[in-house]
């Protein structure tokens, strides 16, 4: 790996020559801007404005412009005579727990390499302390002209260094929370923390760029010849009636993606957020027409007066029906009543024609 920069760690009174070289690279696919007619490549030429004319690498420089647009010319040996101790060294400041660390301040990321034999020993001293210590180094370096905050740490055998932004380089986050009020269920948060245990972990070495070979097929396509891949239709979204359908559905997704086995009792149930009517059961219209056919002419009214109806009804049903019955009984007796007068008029005939 090349060096970007060659300086040294001042850990106290020890020196460290190192090298820094960058621990990150891109693989990003860049493209150029080019004249959409012929193919042609739009280029950027530097122009000088007074001469109107271009100018070479050598000729450029840097300057400072003023709040009137006065230019102030800044050369290299201005910024060389600059009164900071950092201009080649990497000065560390302070050793504080990784945590006190807001990632929000991390910037580029770099590996410090020892520069040569003499640097061997220092280098795995400091390396070692780190460990020990469980704690990062806080530092400060000069680099493409400006001072910089930086935080050493270890990472396998090396020390890395991540540049920092300065605290006062970090927004606040304020007017980006929701200033709604939102009340959130226990149940909810239990949901919640279900769906991340089940998606768990994951071997960061097994995720890739999707984006940037889906673009590599597309361009090997078109220098072939051929047409380019056509994006798979996108899933249609269904639509989220309840956050809580939402989180049982994601978990029940989440360990079928998995492998696991999943709870029998078929979807999860949505529930229609506060507010909104319930749907109307399947078969509801069967049921009206049913309650239609078996009540009265008159208008329906709340169940509490149609079940006193009822029991009403009941009542006078009842009240015929024993009514009915006495009638019966006493129909019978006249009836026996009768038949026995007839018999014993009979009886009492009989006798005087014998006498």
């Amino acid at each position: 790996m090349r060096s970007i920069w060659n300086g040294a760690i001042s850990f106290g009174l020890v020196s460290i020559p190192i090298k820094l070289v960058n621990a990150t690279e891109s693989h990003a696919i860049s493209f150029r801007q080019i004249h959409t007619e012929d193919n042609g490549r739009i280029r950027y030429r530097k122009v000088c404005e007074l001469e109107e004319r271009e100018v070479t690498q050598s000729e450029i420089g840097k300057g400072y412009e003023d709040a009137d647009g006065t230019i102030i010319p800044i050369t290299d040996d201005d910024l060389s005579h600059l009164p900071i101790p950092t201009a080649r060294t990497i000065e560390i400041v302070a050793f504080v727990p990784a945590d006190r660390i807001d990632p929000l301040q991390m910037d580029a990321a770099y590996y410090l390499a020892a520069s040569g034999a003499p640097a061997a020993k220092p280098y795995t001293l400091l390396r070692e302390a780190l460990k020990r210590s469980n704690k990062v180094a806080i530092a400060k370096y000069a680099l493409r002209g400006r001072e910089r905050l930086g935080m050493l740490r270890v990472v396998g055998d090396a020390i890395a260094m991540h540049g920092l932004l300065w605290p006062d380089e970090v927004r606040a986050p304020e007017g980006v929370a929701p200033d709604a009020h939102v009340t959130i269920r226990d149940k909810e948060l239990d949901l919640a923390d279900a769906l991340m245990d089940t998606l768990g972990e994951v071997d960061l070495e097994d995720l890739h760029d999707e984006y940037r070979e889906a673009l590599e097929e597309v361009i090997a396509a078109k220098a072939s010849g051929e047409a380019p891949p056509e994006a798979p239709a996108p899933a249609a979204a269904g639509k989220v009636l309840d956050l809580m359908a939402a989180l049982e559905n994601s978990v029940r997704a989440a360990r079928e993606s998995r492998g696991e086995p999943v709870p029998s009792g078929g979807p999860a149930e949505v529930r229609p957020l506060p507010g909104r009517a319930a749907p109307k059961a399947a078969g509801g219209k069967k049921s009206t027409s049913t309650a239609k056919k078996t009540a009265t002419a008159k208008k329906p009214e709340p169940a509490r007066k149609s079940t006193s109806g009822t029991a009403s009804k009941a009542a006078q049903g009842a009240k015929k029906t024993t009514t009915a019955k006495t009638a019966t009984a006493r129909t019978t007796a006249a009836a026996k009543t009768t038949a026995g007068k007839k018999t014993a008029a009979k009886k009492t005939a009989s006798r005087k024609r014998t006498a």
